[in-house]
Order: structure tokens, then sequence, then C-alpha cells
């Protein structure tokens, strides 16, 4: 995949844009999330796959392995597949930092263009537990869950205890399929919201919303 580029360096603003057409391409259908939190870390990007949610990490030029040991274990815990996106510079030595089930991108610039490769594809993560993925639903999407499986509501009880009795009464695979669809159908806007008060949190710029996302969810 390749995408014309302005500046040379690649940092992470200028290697998240193609990141996602590439992935657009790759996976015609998916869902795309980014900043979200999972256990003491906050995940680069979040793609929701048919059946699957797949976590990758951007790890620019710029970027060191600092974190990446703690970040590795907080997306194994959430996601069925990972990857780790690099900067020409780590190509060498990157898959000394993360597990051999992680799968390997590799983001160069040449003559003005961008250019991911894939090194290595993502093996299936043993360690992704549908008890951490659950987490990621908002309270109206585990209602929606109670709901389609002929539950009580549980009004007046807290989210973990709705969590709780999902996990207990309703088989680990298709709750997995229902928690991938309700993060399929989620509102794009709310979501939208919460990210931009997360980087004005941050002191990071508000990037302008990607109106084509709405193609994110196609069957």
């Amino acid at each position: 995949y390749v995408q014309r580029l302005e500046q040379s360096k690649m940092y992470d603003a200028q290697i998240r844009e193609p990141l996602f057409d590439y992935l657009d391409e790759k996976y015609p259908k998916n869902r795309i999330f980014e900043e979200k939190i999972m256990g003491k870390s906050r995940a680069d990007i979040v793609m929701v796959l048919d059946g699957s949610l797949a976590g990758l990490e951007i790890k620019s030029d710029a970027d060191t392995y600092d974190r990446l040991e703690t970040q590795v274990k907080d997306y194994d815990k959430f996601c069925d597949y990972n990857y780790i996106v690099a900067g020409i510079t780590h190509e060498k030595h990157v898959e000394e930092h993360v597990p051999e089930w992680w799968g390997i991108l590799i983001v160069s610039e040449e003559e003005g263009k961008v250019k991911i490769v894939q090194k290595r594809e993502a093996g299936k993560n043993r360690k992704c537990k549908v008890s951490q993925q659950i987490k990621w639903l908002w309270r109206t999407e585990l209602n929606h869950i109670l709901a389609r499986n002929y539950l009580p509501a549980y009004k007046a009880k807290s989210k973990k205890f709705v969590q709780d009795k999902l996990l207990e009464k309703v088989g680990e695979e298709e709750l997995k399929n229902q928690i991938v669809e309700e993060l399929f159908e989620r509102d794009y806007e709310q979501w939208q919201k919460e990210f931009e008060a997360y980087r004005k949190e941050q002191g990071r710029p508000v990037r302008k919303k990607r109106m084509k996302k709405k193609k994110l969810y196609r069957m």
C-alpha cells in the first residue's frame, strides 16, 4: 500500500491516515476506534472485525519501546489479534519486543509516499478474554444484550453486576459475537465527542472527524 506524503519524517500523525486507508482496503468490513482504555494502557487503534477485535499499537520513528511491555500485556487481554505498526527505524529489532503471535506492519517513506508493508501476519491471541472485552461496552449496549438473551434489565444493579450476569448466563462464543455486533452499531457521533474530550484533556489537537468512517461498517 502506498500513499503520497508531503513530509519525510514518519511521526504518529503522518502514519495514522495512510494506516486507516490500508486497513479499509484490507478489511472490507470494519469499524475503527482510537485511544480505547484497556487496563493500564490506551490502545492506539481498536478495529472491530467480523467476530473479532484487533488492536494496533503505533511506534513511529520517534517512539521508544519504554512502555511496550505493559501495553502488550493489555492488548493481549482485550484483543483477539494484535499488530505493532512500526516506523522503518524499528524494522530490524521490532519482533524482539512483541510476542510471536503479534503481526508486524512496517511504515516507511519513499519518494514522498507512505509505504506500508506487512512483515508478519497476526496469529490468534489465546490470552484474550471475553470478560475483558465486555468492559468496552456502554450500559445501553449491555442492556441490548440483556434483552436479546431474554434476561431481566437489572436497572438497579451496577454495570459490573450486569457484565458478570451476562458472562454467567450467555455462552462465551455467543457473547463475544454480540459484543462485536454492539461495537459495530455504536453511535459514532457519541464516541467522537468522548474522543475529542480526551484529546483536549491531553493538550493534543483535535483532528477533524473522518467522515468516510460512515463506511466503516460495511457488509
